[in-house]
């Protein structure tokens, strides 16, 4: 920022919440830095959405079929559809990520028996995991920490990621174990004439 600061730019501060590897060897590890009471209650949840016969799978870059994307697809634009908007990003854009992209892609789908429920796309790069969209056609308990959250910490830790960044907003991830950071960003912006 201070490198920029005699540009014509508008800074903004926000707060995200992380997640930090600190050399958990497993999902289990990681509970174990919570009071049991907390462990409890974080298997609690994870257990409810298997107790509800729901699937989780996790596919990473090129092994996700065009199906499983044209799911994705579906659980991503129902979610804004449910909220009476259109999804701002097209079929085409995630298809393209898939040509461009496939090896800092994963995808976890949830499904009941054959019938997909729903969908959060990954991303990542050597250090770090980004969870950004996700979407659902049945609203189902526990589902959404399941898929955007717990599922991605498992794989941060199986990978030796350091870092997850689930997405912006969101205090009650403080209570799954992300920390508030605060971020900064600096824009540009050109009235028009």
């Amino acid at each position: 920022r201070e490198a920029l600061a005699d540009l014509p730019l508008v800074a903004r501060q926000a707060c995200h919440f992380r997640w930090f590897n600190r050399d958990y060897a497993d999902f289990d590890d990681y509970l174990g830095r919570f009071q049991s009471r907390k462990r409890k209650n974080l298997r609690k949840e994870r257990q409810r959405v298997v107790e509800q016969g729901v699937t989780v799978e996790r596919i990473s870059g090129s092994a996700i079929s065009r199906e499983q994307w044209r799911i994705f697809y579906q659980c991503y634009a129902s979610t804004y559809l449910k909220r009476g908007q259109f999804p701002y990003l097209d079929e085409g854009f995630f298809l393209q990520l898939a040509q461009t992209m496939a090896s800092q892609i994963m995808l976890v789908l949830a499904c009941r028996g054959e019938q997909p429920l729903a969908a959060a796309l990954y991303f990542q790069d050597s250090q770090q995991l980004y969870g950004r969209y996700w979407g659902c056609l049945e609203e189902v308990d526990g589902l959404h920490f399941e898929l955007c959250y717990y599922q991605g910490i498992e794989h941060a830790i199986e990978s030796s990621l350091q870092v997850f960044d689930p997405g912006v907003q969101g205090e009650h991830k403080i209570l799954r174990g992300f920390e508030p950071v605060i971020t900064w960003s600096l824009h540009y912006l050109r009235e028009t004439a």
